[in-house]
């Protein structure tokens, strides 16, 4: 289960370093909070953020109930997975968001992979 502690912390630095992106954008843009539109760059940024945020609800728990029922060695696996698709996501959203599948759609399949392996896993325990 260290590996999964690991795994979540990194994960929340990474959301942690996406927010203070967030507020690098809003000097260089001068964009006066609480404002959340202006300069394109700022409103990826911001994007890249809130989204982050939005994924993190289903992943963290999905990540430590498949620790619990399935393996914990695997999810810690699939947590680097996202947090490897999260930062190729965001580099992609923010330069150009027409190219950010391959970032989704890996963050995306390890979090769908850990939440339905975590179902199975808890109703074959039950």
């Amino acid at each position: 289960m260290e590996a999964v502690a690991i795994v979540t912390v990194l994960a929340l630095l990474e959301y942690f370093a996406f927010s203070l992106q967030v507020g690098k954008a809003r000097g260089e843009y001068k964009i006066d909070a609480p404002a959340t539109t202006g300069h394109p760059i700022f409103e990826r940024t911001l994007r890249v953020q809130q989204n982050t945020l939005e994924q993190l609800v289903l992943f963290l728990p999905g990540l430590w109930l498949f620790a619990t029922y399935v393996n914990a060695e695997i999810a810690a696996v699939l947590g680097l997975v996202f947090i490897v698709g999260r930062a190729l996501y965001a580099r992609a959203y923010v330069a150009e968001p027409g190219s950010r599948t391959i970032g989704f759609v890996l963050g995306l399949a390890a979090e769908g992979i850990l939440l339905i392996g975590a179902l199975v896993g808890a109703i074959l325990s039950y």
